[in-house]
């Protein structure tokens, strides 16, 4: 059976720009069009996972949790950065199960142990079960404890590469704002149709980070983490393109080829 992870990036179903707030109707749209393509492909296999845009992103940006927890100060910071990513992962799931999406959340805050911001430790035993019984497994960018750090946060990109690792999806789609990764950001008129673990010498220079608050690096790290694991797993595609367009999600799911791939030449 086909795999497939999808990102529901944060910059799409929240306005990074404005903080702990959310897209609503956007979220229930995307929700549809999942539950759209899992009716039209019920062969499937589905990870979800989603961003925590202006609402994780913006404490964990005063607090600078992603670079280590270790004062009282940076704990209360830590929990802030926990509080709203549950509160967007709740949004979320709501709107998945008014779909009529049988999703169930695995926050990595519960569940995943990190040494200087690499997983050491998850038990992916009841994520895999819940792959098992066809139910739609989500995860989503969040705080973890750190065994030299303290605490750190983990991207939903971080997420997927350990998962890869383990289960080996045909397919990862990365579904933005953008319409996939621009050569001239932010002018934004030059798209960048293809990238491969070759030709990206000569296009990282041109990358910038985001214009929003990104404490996990943006753009530029997206490309780097996901040619990372196209390099071990070179049958792996990766598309990252926009999800703002209706339709388009469930088009990517079932096949097309939107924004910008990479790829193994």
């Amino acid at each position: 059976m086909d795999l497939i992870f999808l990102k529901l990036g944060g910059s799409l179903i929240t306005d990074k720009h404005t903080p702990h707030t959310a897209h609503p109707e956007t979220i229930a749209r995307l929700a549809e069009e999942i539950a759209a393509a899992r009716r039209d492909q019920p062969s499937t296999l589905l990870v979800l996972g989603h961003g925590s845009g202006s609402f994780g992103h913006v404490p964990a940006k005063i607090h600078k949790t992603r670079q280590g927890v270790q004062s009282p100060e940076g704990w209360r910071g830590f929990v802030e950065v926990w509080r709203e990513a549950a509160a967007l992962n709740r949004l979320v799931m709501d709107a998945l199960h008014q779909a009529g999406l049988p999703a169930v959340a695995f926050p990595p805050s519960g569940g995943v142990t990190t040494h200087g911001g690499q997983i050491t430790r998850w038990n992916l035993s009841p994520l895999l079960a819940a792959l098992k019984a066809r139910l739609l497994p989500t995860v989503y960018g969040d705080v973890v404890f750190d065994e030299t750090l303290g605490g750190t946060i983990l991207s939903t990109e971080d997420l997927f590469v350990h998962l890869a690792r383990h289960i080996k999806p045909q397919r990862i789609l990365l579904a933005g704002l953008d319409e996939g990764v621009w050569e001239d950001y932010p002018v934004c008129s030059r798209l960048i149709p293809e990238i491969t673990p070759q030709n990206w010498p000569q296009i990282a220079s041109s990358l910038r980070s985001s214009a929003a608050v990104d404490v996990t690096g943006g753009m530029s790290s997206k490309v780097c983490e996901m040619l990372t694991l196209i390099s071990e797993f070179p049958e792996l595609e990766v598309q990252i393109f926009s999800g703002q367009h209706p339709g388009g999600l469930r088009a990517a799911l079932l096949g097309e080829r939107p924004g910008t791939r990479l790829y193994a030449t």
